[in-house]
């Protein structure tokens, strides 16, 4: 199969209207992404925070286009399946500049967005929905743009955050979005209603207390890692730094050989 960016799009907008769950397991870098796709990930997503961390940069729009850039080049190198960027706010609050900065990411592989509002206004992610939309009529490139809101995340509706998600869904989706991304939506009767309430097919993030992938399945959902491997690293050189142990080290640890042969080819 050919894998142009415009095919790899259409493959990723075909797959979230499909019936069954979509997982995406978010990558850091090429080699995390080449991993993941070896494992049967139908697509791979980017972990802002993994990457911004990656690079040595804080989370939170902090790391520079053209490092995030390179770092796509460096996955899409590798792997052959669609690749979705976390592009945060679009690195910018200016619509022509954020248009600019997702231009480079469509041109570096990405073939999907997740935008967020984040504590800012709704009419503004809507305005940079329109110009990630613009981008990628530019780039002839049908681009996934998931309007991310983080109304649960952070608790930004007490008592009414099903209720402001769906009026942000629907502002969201008349701006051009093609999917709904509701972090920290965990219950079963929440998403039920976020999945009825509006069009848009729906993912959530992997938390502890998310309902089962087969009740997900039955509700319509589309569904840190990086946080884990980081973990793991600290536990092991701590224990390395201040005992000298080295038998933990291997402990579950990916053998060599089968590491390096994921990128023999």
């Amino acid at each position: 199969m050919t894998t142009t960016p415009a095919t790899l799009a259409a493959r990723f907008r075909a797959r979230h209207r499909e019936g069954s769950v979509l997982l995406l397991p978010n990558a850091w870098d090429a080699g995390s992404a080449l991993l993941m796709e070896s494992l049967g990930a139908e697509a791979i997503a980017t972990t802002s925070s993994g990457v911004a961390w990656a690079h040595g940069y804080s989370d939170g729009d902090r790391l520079p286009v053209a490092a995030y850039a390179e770092a796509l080049r460096e996955i899409a190198r590798v792997v052959s399946c669609p690749i979705s960027a976390d592009a945060e706010g679009g690195y910018g609050t200016d619509p022509a500049a954020v248009r600019e900065n997702l231009a480079r990411l469509i041109g570096a592989g990405a073939v999907g967005f997740d935008l967020e509002d984040g504590n800012g206004a709704p009419a503004l992610l809507c305005r940079k929905i329109e110009a990630a939309k613009a981008a990628a009529a530019h780039a002839g490139v049908d681009v996934f743009v998931n309007a991310r809101t983080d109304v649960f995340l952070k608790a930004l509706a007490p008592g009414r955050a099903v209720e402001e998600t769906l009026a942000r869904a629907a502002q969201y989706a008349t701006a051009g979005a093609d999917g709904l991304f509701v972090p920290a939506a965990i219950s079963a009767a929440e998403i039920d209603a976020l999945v009825k309430g509006q069009a848009l097919p729906l993912n959530v993030m992997a938390r502890p207390g998310l309902p089962p992938l087969a009740t997900l399945a039955r509700l319509g959902v589309g569904s840190a890692i990086a946080q884990a491997a980081l973990g793991t690293a600290k536990r092991l050189a701590s224990q390395f730094l201040a005992e000298g142990s080295t038998d933990a080290l291997f402990a579950g640890a990916l053998p060599y050989a089968e590491g390096n042969a994921l990128f023999a080819r």
